[in-house]
């Protein structure tokens, strides 16, 4: 039996009630006046002040055995309470669904059922709970109420078993067997508040929305990352459509624009990018995705823009309004995540998609200064913490540095690119052996990065083409030697040291190795060559078709070698090769080269191997005619 209020207190009961309730709507109306008052300590202390009073509230109400009179009062305050405390706290605790379940137990007090509070948890209480409501309709409008912040607790949360579950039972009239949440969520129909209800902070039906809107877009982004296009644009749809404060609205739209550009729908997606860009919010992500469109559509210019804007937003500090002292959607969003293509990074990984974009288009002054203005980031600490984008995968902190080099290379800037292959050396100084005898001092133990090796071989690359460039052709072929005695020399590696790095994966594999090598002995041949002495460039050029075959460059470099040679028969041998190549259907074969390296292998291609191949024709039936 519920408990009764005793004989000739029903005045006095009554009279607390009211008091309670006064209470209620009094510390309601202060957190209102606090949100009122924007980003300011009066707005701290009014909202503080009132959760410390719907403490003290709580306190009373539940220091008294539990009547079904006071209960819908008590949930109310209940909620109230959770409602403030996590938008303060901009975040769901545990100790919140604590409160919910005193609250359940409670209810079912008055019912003399406490043993389900024991034996099925959370759950067992909510289905013992709503099972109860049937025989107490006066409590049904907090306790969708508590329901609608149970559900809020588990979505931001992810558990969406219980959620799914918790809506079944809500929805038991409409949608019992449904499993979906987003129509679960829809059809869930909280009663209406009685006109002299309680003052809520946030009522139920409007947590609906927030709930919707929130699950609607988790769901299409979850979708978009998996790749379920349809689903997802249809789940983004519905997230726009409803309670969707500015700042998400941003997110959903740049979401959209993302799945759309990958269904192969530029145009729309386009517009949903633009309607991003529009007010005052957080233009990173867009702006990101924007130039992911340009790309996609081969419009460079565009796409550079947009990337120079990305800076220019990343650079800026944001200055966050006053969050809503509600449960509000982005409470209930998860945490950013680095693999998320709403994700735009910092100010420093935006600087090196502009430089790098610049550098693989041609715009190579613009990507020096871009370098530079990188390299002077993280050079003065402002960038600390600086690492690469997740996808593609980026670079480490040392290949910034090389394709800085090879940027002020291309921009006719040897000098300065000596200078940051200097810089570079001199920081990796204690991982680069003092003599060249790295398999043996690998055998002793010597504490060498396995990939500090190439990087470091790298940089004399450059440096080599750094020497070209300013004419020194003596100390060029000194750097390109340096470059090969290291490669020849490093140290496999071992298995044993653990799993490396994506970055130190894609420095150290075989065919970035191999192509560093033949990029290495191209470079020293083509210096023979410029001073006259083919015999040693014939030795370089055939040791990188060795070393690397699928490397078609070598091949041309050493047949126009062994044609001024008159090494004729060899000639013709591997023009045959060469002709036989070019038949037969290319495949299209993607190698993932650190973009320093591409760089550079760009500067030893043969300028027009089909005239070459031609030419070399025409010499041979000329030949055969006499």
């Amino acid at each position: 039996m519920a408990h009764r209020t005793p004989p000739g207190s029903s005045a006095s009961h009554a009279s607390c009630l009211d008091l309670w309730r006064e209470k209620n709507d009094q510390l309601v109306q202060q957190a209102k006046v606090a949100q009122d008052s924007g980003l300011s300590p009066r707005r701290q202390q009014l909202a503080q002040d009132a959760l410390e009073g719907l403490r003290r509230l709580l306190h009373s109400l539940q220091g008294l055995p539990a009547a079904v009179s006071v209960l819908p009062l008590e949930l109310t305050v209940i909620c109230n309470f959770i409602t403030l405390r996590a938008s303060l706290a901009q975040g769901f605790t545990e100790d919140l669904a604590q409160d919910i379940q005193q609250g359940l137990e409670r209810v079912l007090e008055t019912q003399e059922q406490l043993k389900a509070r024991l034996e099925h948890g959370l759950r067992g209480l909510w289905d013992s709970v709503l099972h109860v409501s049937s025989l107490l309709p006066e409590l049904l409008p907090a306790l969708h109420h508590l329901a609608g912040l149970q559900a809020a607790l588990w979505l931001s949360t992810d558990r969406l078993g219980d959620l799914t579950l918790l809506l079944q039972t809500l929805n038991v009239s409409q949608s019992r067997a449904s499993e979906d949440l987003l129509l679960l969520l829809k059809t869930w129909r909280p009663p209406a508040e009685e006109s002299d209800a309680p003052l809520t902070l946030q009522d139920a039906q409007n947590l609906k929305g927030v709930l919707l809107t929130a699950f609607a877009y988790r769901q299409g982004l979850q979708e978009l990352i998996t790749g379920n296009l349809p689903r997802a644009l249809s789940s983004l749809h519905e997230a726009a459509s409803g309670l969707c404060p500015r700042p998400v609205l941003v997110q959903v739209y740049t979401a959209l624009g993302t799945c759309l550009r990958k269904m192969g729908s530029p145009q729309r997606a386009l517009l949903y990018l633009v309607a991003a860009l529009k007010g005052e919010s957080t233009w990173g992500p867009p702006l990101l995705e924007a130039s992911r469109l340009y790309r996609q559509l081969e419009n460079t210019a565009a796409e550079i823009e947009c990337l120079e804007l990305l800076v220019e937003a990343l650079s800026v500090a944001h200055i966050p309004e006053a969050p809503q002292l509600l449960i509000e959607v982005e409470l209930l969003l998860p945490r950013p995540d680095p693999a998320s293509p709403l994700h735009c990074g910092t100010q420093s990984q935006a600087k090196y998609l502009l430089a790098s974009r610049c550098l693989q288009t041609g715009r190579a002054e613009s990507a020096a200064e871009h370098y530079l203005d990188l390299l002077a980031l993280l050079l003065d600490g402002l960038e600390p913490k600086f690492s690469p984008p997740p996808c593609p995968r980026g670079p480490c902190v040392p290949e910034v540095f090389l394709e800085a080099a090879a940027a002020l290379i291309q921009a006719g800037r040897a000098q300065d690119a000596l200078t940051v292959c200097e810089e570079l050396l001199s920081r990796m100084s204690s991982l680069r052996p003092k003599r060249p005898r790295l398999w043996e001092d690998a055998r002793r133990g010597t504490k060498e990065l396995p990939h500090c090796s190439p990087w470091v071989s790298a940089t004399y690359l450059l440096q080599g083409h750094a020497r070209v460039q300013l004419g020194t052709q003596k100390e060029a072929i000194s750097e390109f030697s340096r470059c090969l005695e290291l490669l020849f020399q490093a140290t496999p590696t071992d298995k044993e040291q653990g799993p490396a790095s994506s970055c130190e994966q894609g420095c150290t594999s075989d065919v970035a190795l191999q192509q560093l090598r033949a990029a290495a002995l191209i470079s020293r041949g083509l210096e023979w060559v410029a001073s006259g002495q083919d015999t040693k460039a014939l030795q370089d050029f055939l040791l990188s078709v060795q070393m690397c075959p699928g490397n078609q460059d070598a091949s041309f470099h050493l047949l126009q070698t062994l044609r001024r040679l008159d090494r004729r028969d060899e000639a013709t041998a591997l023009w045959r090769r060469l002709e036989a190549q070019t038949e037969l259907p290319q495949e299209n074969v993607a190698w993932s080269l650190p973009l320093y390296l591409e760089t550079c292998l760009g500067w030893i291609h043969p300028p027009d191997r089909e005239t070459l191949l031609e030419e070399f024709r025409t010499s041979l039936l000329e030949t055969c005619d006499l």
